[in-house]
């Protein structure tokens, strides 16, 4: 999918939690036989994903250097709203100066919610329709006690603002490709507190299938292979499954630099290619092309094809980079989680 003329991104921010647990407390407690990952991030008790959504969609206004009320749209993709009914754009629009000339709306689709509202906000500045329009995956940690998603699953999320090139875009966007069928990998009923998975659905049927399907779509539709990328981006469910899927399209390590521009602090769902994207942006050069692709459960997969410009240059650190977040950090124990996730009500 290309859009009629062309779009970038003008701005993006991110935002991590402060608290961290390490995959060592939640063996304490369950007896785990080997931890998959070092830690993960959580939220404190007055945190949900509206805040860390806020907290993104703000410092991606400050990036951009725009007026906020020329934002025409605000999409939340997110699985874990603190409302059943009640929008989480409507309020992240309201913190940040968009009301009330705005479109505002939450997407759902797992963990690739915040890469479908990449495409929305792509096509209605394309279109005409606005001159701004602001993205936001986020999510917050969904565990059952005991389950393999207590090690992973996080929260964190990152915003990006989109617009016409004209206005000084930081990496323009090539084209878009979506993989999607019925694949019941993963899901969670209404009034039901935790997710659930289908072993071994997870892998092969799933996010291999999806991701690999997604890629190899917008590749053979823009003539490009893996060589001709600088970096690349795929959902983290754990760090096993992206490299591997990695290495399968043809992208060395080189591309995918996991310590450096894709920190891993656990499956933050919706914001976990997002994150990524940003922690690419925060080094990318001028002329470094950028592969991304997510995945949601349930399944499908969006790929991205980016091109950096020259404006990029002049935005790297105006605002915290990814790995600031990453590295700023305070340590909790696993009553202290219960209690911030609600698993413990006194």
């Amino acid at each position: 999918m290309k859009t009629s003329s062309i779009v970038g991104i003008v701005g993006y921010g991110a935002y991590i939690p402060l608290n961290r647990l390490k995959a060592e407390e939640v063996s304490r407690m369950w007896g785990g036989a080997g931890e998959p990952i070092e830690e993960k991030a959580v939220i404190s008790m007055d945190e949900d994903t509206v805040t860390i959504a806020v907290e993104c969609g703000r410092y991606a206004v400050y990036r951009a250097g725009i007026d906020p009320s020329e934002i025409g749209a605000v999409y939340v993709g997110t699985e874990s709203k603190p409302y059943a009914v009640k929008p989480c754009g409507t309020i992240v629009a309201e913190a940040i100066g968009a009301t009330p000339n705005v479109t505002a709306a939450d997407y759902e689709f797992a963990c690739k919610a915040g890469t479908e509202a990449f495409q929305t906000c792509m096509g209605l500045v394309s279109s005409g329709m606005v001159r701004y329009a602001m993205a936001i995956g986020a999510d917050t940690a969904q565990g059952r006690p005991a389950d393999a998603l207590e090690y992973t699953a996080a929260c964190g999320g990152a915003a990006f603002i989109f617009g016409r090139k004209e206005d000084g875009t930081l990496a323009d966007i090539e084209g878009s490709y979506s993989y999607v069928t019925d694949t019941p990998d993963f899901w969670r009923r209404g009034r039901e507190m935790y997710p659930r998975h289908g072993s071994r659905f997870t892998g092969e049927p799933a996010y291999f299938s999806h991701i690999v399907g997604a890629a190899k779509g917008l590749m053979a539709e823009l003539g490009t292979e893996a060589a001709d990328y600088k970096y690349a981006v795929f959902h983290q469910p754990n760090t096993k499954f992206p490299i591997r899927v990695a290495r399968s399209l043809g992208f060395g390590m080189d591309a995918i630099k996991p310590g450096l521009v894709v920190p891993f602090v656990g499956n933050t769902y919706s914001g976990s290619s997002p994150l990524g994207l940003a922690a690419t942006l925060d080094v990318a050069e001028p002329g470094d092309r950028i592969f991304m692709v997510s995945y949601g459960s349930g399944a499908g997969s969006d790929a991205f094809s980016l091109i950096v410009q020259d404006a990029i240059k002049n935005n790297q650190g105006v605002e915290l980079p990814v790995q600031t977040f990453v590295t700023r950090k305070r340590y909790i124990d696993y009553s202290m989680y219960s209690k911030f996730r609600g698993k413990i009500i006194k």
